[in-house]
């Protein structure tokens, strides 16, 4: 078998894988990742009002048709009519399986023993390591002995049973039902075989081989009836028919519908204003003895009119140093020293007293 080239350590992925893991088997381990091998393209079309706006699905009581919030639904199951068993969050948790990431192959069977209608969903393993010799060579020879790996892995807290098998060099881990999950011909009631007519026989050959192929046609598996609902929308898209916008809402309180994330930016808002103005606090009561140092400096201050007062005891009365006094208003402490000044033409005149 030709080696393949597809999975080069260096080579990057087209797309994410959304599950990395590890198949182990004896002494045997192979870091792998999961991507999907197909996709839901089909056309889907979503439950709207007349005027185009989307639904929201609620839940209601059947009993007295209440309303109720996400933190009031619980599970329960249902042993007969309307009786049922509650199950809460911690129970469920406690039976949930392992979370590992090991990918336990516990037997290989032949492909062909595998009934295609244990088959669920597609996935391709491709190697996660830096080496790929190990996946190579597990993939060789599962193919050359046609072989198929069955196996349990855990995968958002759910435990799933699969097929691993290889094509092409390449791992592919096919999902199963479990067994209780397949219907037998006798639980929907087909008929009992029985042994056909050979004229019957011989017809139905023919007819059979006139719609013989060498390969699958490519065409025969695309969805007809999906593009032909693409061709009605596209066209009544391009004449505007039925075509309806729903304009945003304005946030004018008439809605019912509560945004969550909306009130948990608004707590967060509300937490970081809250923690802003305790941290500005903190930081006035910081500076707050500070400013207690102004009356100190007042009180200092307040001493001059003291002193104003004792020199206003003085016995100079007179309206010239009065006058002098006011003409100088602006300037407080000269008129003390003017005050001084004003006693000496007192002294003056005692002295030309004297001399007459």
């Amino acid at each position: 078998m030709p080696e393949s080239d597809a999975f080069d350590a260096e080579q990057e992925p087209v797309t994410r894988s959304f599950w990395s893991g590890t198949i182990t088997f004896g002494l045997v381990s192979i870091p792998v990742a999961l991507y999907a091998a197909n996709r839901s393209n089909r056309v889907s079309l979503r439950m709207v009002s007349p005027e185009g706006t989307p639904l929201n699905r609620r839940y209601f009581t059947t009993r007295d048709d209440r309303e109720l919030d996400a933190d009031e639904i619980v599970r329960g199951y249902e042993i007969e009519k309307d009786k049922f068993v509650i199950a809460d969050d911690d129970e469920l948790e406690r039976l949930a399986p392992e979370r590992t990431r090991d990918i336990d192959l516990r037997q290989f069977v032949k492909v062909e023993d595998i009934d295609p209608m244990y088959f669920e969903r597609a996935y391709y393993l491709t190697p996660a390591g830096q080496s790929t010799k190990a996946y190579r060579l597990l993939a060789r020879v599962m193919e050359e002995t046609g072989r198929a790996g069955i196996a349990t892995f855990v995968m958002r807290a759910k435990e799933y049973l699969v097929a691993i098998m290889a094509e092409n060099g390449i791992l592919r881990a096919e999902t199963l039902r479990f067994a209780d999950e397949l219907r037998t011909p006798e639980v929907v009631g087909l008929p009992e075989p029985a042994k056909p007519d050979a004229a019957a026989l011989r017809t139905m050959d023919r007819e059979i081989g006139k719609r013989l192929e060498d390969a699958l046609d490519p065409k025969e598996l695309q969805d007809d009836s999906a593009e032909r609902l693409l061709k009605v929308v596209r066209a009544k898209e391009r004449s505007g028919e039925g075509v309806v916008h729903v304009e945003e809402r304005e946030a004018d309180g008439e809605s019912d519908i509560i945004d969550l994330m909306e009130i948990l930016k608004r707590r967060l808002q509300g937490e970081q204003e809250e923690a802003a103005d305790t941290a500005s606090n903190s930081a006035d009561d910081d500076e707050s003895p500070r400013p207690a140092r102004k009356p100190a400096a007042k009180k200092t201050t307040a001493k001059k009119p003291a002193a104003k007062k004792a020199t206003a005891k003085k016995p100079v009365a007179k309206k010239t140093a009065s006058k002098t006094a006011t003409a100088k208003k602006p300037a407080a402490k000269k008129p003390a020293a003017k005050k001084a000044t004003a006693k000496k033409p007192a002294s003056k005149k005692a002295s030309s007293k004297k001399a007459a």
